[in-house]
């Protein structure tokens, strides 16, 4: 553990998801993998089209509405439908293939389990502290079998810009009702997870499970309070 600030009393704890908790890059790869293959197998005019066409859909969408880049759900469902309408569907054929498509990559999202050791720690931290889970993403808490350790959490979407923005640490910290400098928040990511942290007054700590944590290797322009080795340095900080 290297400690760069001192830290105060810390009486609650918000958490980034991806990259933090778990490897989340091999589970998107395989989620968008599994849903060309089901596109392929019950959509048959999709066999015809590449990533290419899908990502072209999606840029337009941002292009038209940029706050869309806050709400990867949103954007995926609508770049879906404009794909699907290209390829001639419509009405209620449509919608179908929107929503069946919609459902199969989010459950894939979150079709992975994660180590019993994280599992044991948020259970410990959780009985002496409030949980709140901050994340850009969309995973599904409850599939992944960690709902019961948060009493909170907050995604990122059109009313939630994601991190660095600070309207999830802030809501976050109006839900706790905990003042900003006694909230710790815990992510991988310098940039949206500590710069966006700090922003919005709360201490940080540091921690990536998906590569070395190297500061040198980081695009850092601030430092956290602490960075941490392994997560279950959690329990030396409370």
């Amino acid at each position: 553990m290297i400690y760069y600030k001192k830290l105060k009393p810390i009486q609650a704890i918000t958490f980034d998801l991806d990259d933090t908790l778990y490897e989340n890059t091999s589970v998107i790869v395989n989620a968008e993998r599994s849903l060309i293959e089901f596109m392929h197998q019950q959509y048959p005019a999709t066999r015809h089209v590449d990533k290419g066409f899908w990502r072209i859909q999606q840029q337009a969408h941002i292009l038209a509405n940029p706050s869309l880049k806050n709400d990867m759900g949103e954007l995926r469902r609508l770049t879906l439908k404009t794909g699907f309408r290209k390829l001639g569907l419509s009405g209620v054929e449509l919608d179908t293939a929107t929503t069946l498509c919609f459902k199969h990559f989010y459950f894939q999202r979150s079709n992975f389990t994660l180590n019993r050791n994280i599992h044991s720690l948020l259970k410990i931290l959780a009985d002496r502290l409030p949980l709140v889970a901050i994340t850009n993403g969309n995973v599904d808490l409850q599939q992944i079998g960690i709902s019961e350790y948060f009493c909170g959490s907050f995604k990122a979407s059109l009313e939630l810009p994601m991190k660095p923005h600070k309207a999830m640490f802030d809501a976050a910290q109006t839900f706790l009702s905990i003042p900003h400098e006694n909230i710790l928040h815990v992510g991988d990511n310098l940039p949206k997870d500590i710069y966006g942290a700090l922003k919005a007054g709360f201490q940080t700590a540091w921690y990536a499970e998906d590569r070395s944590m190297n500061m040198r290797n980081e695009n850092a322009h601030v430092l956290p309070h602490v960075q941490l080795s392994h997560l279950t340095q959690l329990l030396d900080l409370i």
